[in-house]
C-alpha cells in the first residue's frame, strides 16, 4: 500500500522488533488509510476476493483492477481500481463500517503500517525479513498503547499465510529483477505470467481442457489436488511457470541461449 503523502521510516526492522500500533473504529483517522492508495494485488489476494464476491477471475479483474507493469521487471501485475470520488477511495471501504471484505483483505492491507523490503518468504530463506514503517501524517494508530513484535503482527493479521501461498510468485518477481537488462520476456510469456498469477479460472481450463497434461508429466495425486483446490492449482502453476520461463540454466546456458519465452535485446 502506498500513498504519495506517506513517509518511509528508514529504520530497519526484523521479526523480533517491537512497536506500538492499533487501528479500530475509535481511532479518529479510521479508514483514512484506505484512500488515495496504490495496492498491487497478489495471486492469493485475487482468489480470496473473487471468491468472497462470488465472481469469476475475469469478472473480478474487469471490475476491480487495472493492469500495470511492475517497475524494474516489466512483469504484468494488477492494482486495485479505486473509486472515482474526491478521495480516491478503496471500493471496499465504508465510512460507517470500515472494510466490508476485511476477512479477505489484500496482503498489503494486512501488513499496514509495516512495509516489507524483502520479497523472499520461502521456507529456509536466508533473509529473515526487512521491514519498515509506512508513516502517514493522518495515522493516529501509533498513539495507541498496544505493543507488537513484527512476527506477532504478521501472525495476528494472517499475512504469514498469504506470504507462504504467494512465496513462489514473489520468488519469480525477485528472479526477474536480477535478470540482465537485455533479457526480455516475450508477449506470450507475459500473458502466461498474467494467467497463472491472476486468472485461476483460465489456468484451470488451460491445465485440464487442453493437451497440457499430455505434454507435462504430473503425478495423479497432484492432478487430483489441483482439480479440487485452487491454492494447489496456483502453487503448481507458479512452479511450472518458474521452470518454463525463469530457469537460470536456460537463460545463462551455453552459447548465450535464453529461457523459453525470453529473448535477448541488444
Amino acid at each position: 500500500m502506498s500513498n504519495p503523502m506517506a513517509k518511509i521510516d528508514p529504520v530497519r526492522f526484523g521479526p523480533d522488533s517491537a512497536f506500538k500500533f492499533e487501528c479500530h473504529p475509535g481511532v479518529k483517522c479510521f479508514t483514512k488509510c484506505c484512500r488515495g492508495i496504490n495496492i498491487i494485488l497478489t495471486p492469493y489476494d485475487i482468489i480470496r476476493l473473487k471468491n468472497r464476491l462470488e465472481l469469476s477471475s475475469e469478472e473480478f479483474l474487469a471490475i476491480y483492477t487495472k493492469p500495470e507493469l511492475l517497475e524494474k521487471t516489466d512483469l504484468p501485475v494488477v492494482t486495485l481500481k479505486l473509486l472515482d470520488d474526491d478521495q480516491e477511495s478503496c471500493p471496499f471501504v465504508r465510512d460507517d463500517k470500515g472494510c466490508i471484505v476485511y476477512e479477505d483483505r489484500p496482503s498489503t492491507c494486512r501488513y499496514y503500517p509495516l512495509g516489507v523490503a524483502s520479497l523472499s518468504h520461502r521456507e529456509g530463506a536466508d533473509d529473515e525479513g526487512f521491514y519498515f514503517f509506512v508513516n502517514e501524517p493522518h495515522c493516529l494508530g501509533f498513539e495507541e498503547n498496544k505493543e507488537w513484535t513484527v512476527k506477532e503482527w504478521r501472525q495476528d493479521q494472517g499475512v504469514d499465510v498469504h506470504d507462504e501461498i504467494n512465496a513462489e510468485w514473489t520468488d519469480l518477481v525477485v528472479r526477474k529483477r536480477s535478470f540482465p537488462a537485455h533479457i526480455k520476456l516475450t508477449d506470450k510469456s507475459k500473458q502466461m505470467f498474467f494467467m497463472v498469477s491472476y486468472n485461476i479460472d483460465k489456468l484451470k481450463q488451460f491445465v485440464f481442457e487442453s493437451s497440457f497434461l499430455q505434454r507435462v508429466t504430473v503425478d495423479p495425486e497432484t492432478v487430483e489436488k489441483m482439480r479440487n483446490d485452487e491454492i494447489e492449482l496456483l502453487k503448481f502453476g507458479l512452479r511450472w511457470l518458474k521452470e518454463a520461463l525463469f530457469d537460470e540454466s536456460r537463460v545463462y546456458g551455453r552459447g548465450g541461449g535464453t529461457a523459453e519465452g525470453a529473448e535477448r535485446t541488444e
